[in-house]
């Protein structure tokens, strides 16, 4: 940092390359905060639940477990939870209980398990593109639902009639299409504008589990299905599919001018060698990455369908069945052509540099242990897995949650903020100290002075 000051005060570094060289200063200096805590325990729980008996480490924002979570775009300020219990819980991030050096969180609304809101559990939830004072949910209860963030009641509901594992809005288009991944083997089209959700994308085998819109082309979404195949889709075109992405291509489709002119879609091919349960597009939408149960995270050249060869090792992990989305970072933080990605292992987040496959750093997930699901016999023991990861817009902050029930804030710490840190976490031992150093002298002096007294008996 002193370097790009001083280059800064020469001029021989632009204002821009010293807050990217800042940024991503940074966002390799992220860990954990154990300090911030969501609590999303009931308001109404009686005094044998009192909140002070219970340990700040035990804290849950879902008791059944997170599913999901999201931030809003614009402020970064509001936070959505989907939980295993069919609850969604609004969070404010900067109104926070300060107790004992602790920033407890603690859901602002809550839409309960109700016959007006999901039955079962959340699969997936997003704001609203255009405005954070809605967002979307789905849930295993088949149904895609609209809320508003003010009051958590349901203003739309559209019953698919098969789970929905989760769902995707473009962030630029005027359509108002929600893209649905079902259990069925066809991307689901949901029309917020009209209500209809009669229109389906057929050419997977298998359910979808992934969907994700172009952030750059409106009519263009990606899918993932387990049958193992990513495939493109314009919603223009009577037959839609623009192919499917192959692991064995990494050349692409040229075409006639190398930029894919009169070129034929690829039909066959696999994008995994098993199910596909992650889809999700760079910010200038010139690449998608895709993670499948073979426990590969690919990276695919958008301008030709080609496989990047991005290798990222044998520690990435992914088995379960549900959505599971690596999180990019916003290209801006480390510059043109650069771009970093965490992605949710079993019990650590792994940074890594996205083109490269370099692994930049580990996040081991703090107190993850077995967590206890309340059930009709008892109490079970459920293996932690990371579920979902969101990042803050404006800050250089990541959430994350877990089948535990918590949610984690992972926050940069520098040298010098440690360093910081660690003399305020000094100052109060020594001020103690001195304060019990004068209490023994004060007893010091008394019991000399009571010793140097003549005392006479008569």
């Amino acid at each position: 940092m002193d370097s790009q000051l001083l280059g800064r005060s020469l001029g021989t570094t632009g204002p821009e390359a010293t807050q990217r060289a800042e940024l991503s200063r940074r966002l390799y200096a992220i860990q954990a905060a154990p300090e911030i805590r969501f609590d999303g325990r009931d308001e109404r729980i009686g005094p044998s639940q009192d909140r002070q008996n219970e340990a700040v480490d035990n804290l849950r924002a879902h008791h059944a477990g997170v599913n999901s979570i999201a931030v809003d775009r614009f402020e970064g300020r509001y936070l959505i939870s989907g939980g295993a219990e069919a609850s969604i819980k609004l969070w404010d991030l900067e109104h926070a209980e300060n107790t004992r050096n602790d920033y407890i969180n603690r859901p602002t609304a809550i839409s309960r398990k109700s016959t007006s809101s999901h039955q079962y559990g959340i699969t997936h939830v997003c704001f609203y593109p255009f405005d954070s004072l809605a967002f979307l949910s789905s849930s295993y209860d088949h149904k895609l639902k609209v809320y508003a963030t003010e009051t958590m009641t349901s203003s739309a509901t559209f019953d698919l009639d098969s789970n929905i594992y989760s769902h995707s809005l473009s962030p630029i288009a005027d359509h108002l299409l929600v893209a649905c991944a079902t259990q069925s083997s066809a991307v689901r089209l949901v029309d917020l504008r009209s209500g209809a959700n009669t229109h389906s994308l057929a050419g997977h085998h298998r359910a979808v589990l992934s969907v994700a819109w172009s952030p750059h082309e409106e009519n263009v979404l990606a899918s993932g299905s387990s049958d193992g195949t990513a495939r493109l889709w314009d919603i223009r075109r009577s037959a839609s599919s623009l192919g499917v992405l192959d692991l064995d291509d990494s050349v692409g489709i040229v075409g006639e001018d190398g930029l894919g002119k009169n070129a034929r879609n690829r039909e066959t091919g696999k994008a995994h060698t098993d199910a596909v349960n992650g889809v999700i597009w760079t910010d200038d939408g010139r690449h998608l990455v895709t993670a499948g149960h073979d426990e590969r995270v690919r990276v695919w050249d958008m301008c030709s369908g080609a496989n990047a060869l991005s290798h990222f090792g044998p520690i990435i992990k992914n088995t379960h069945l549900s959505t599971l989305l690596p999180l990019l970072v916003p290209s801006h933080l480390r510059g043109a052509g650069k771009q970093t990605m965490f992605y949710p292992n079993h019990k650590e987040i792994l940074m890594f540099d996205l083109f490269e496959g370099t692994l930049l750093k580990r996040l081991r997930i703090p107190g993850l242990a077995p967590a206890p699901i309340r059930g009709t016999a008892g109490h079970v023991n459920v293996r932690s897995r990371t579920t979902s990861l969101a990042w803050r817009a404006g800050n250089v902050c990541v959430y994350s949650a877990h089948s535990d029930g918590s949610i984690r804030a992972w926050l940069p710490k520098t040298q010098e903020e440690a360093q910081t840190e660690d003399q305020e976490a000094e100052a109060p031992d020594i001020t103690e100290n001195e304060d019990r150093k004068r209490k023994r002298q004060a007893l010091d002096d008394i019991f000399k002075d009571l010793t140097k007294q003549k005392i006479t008996f008569t």
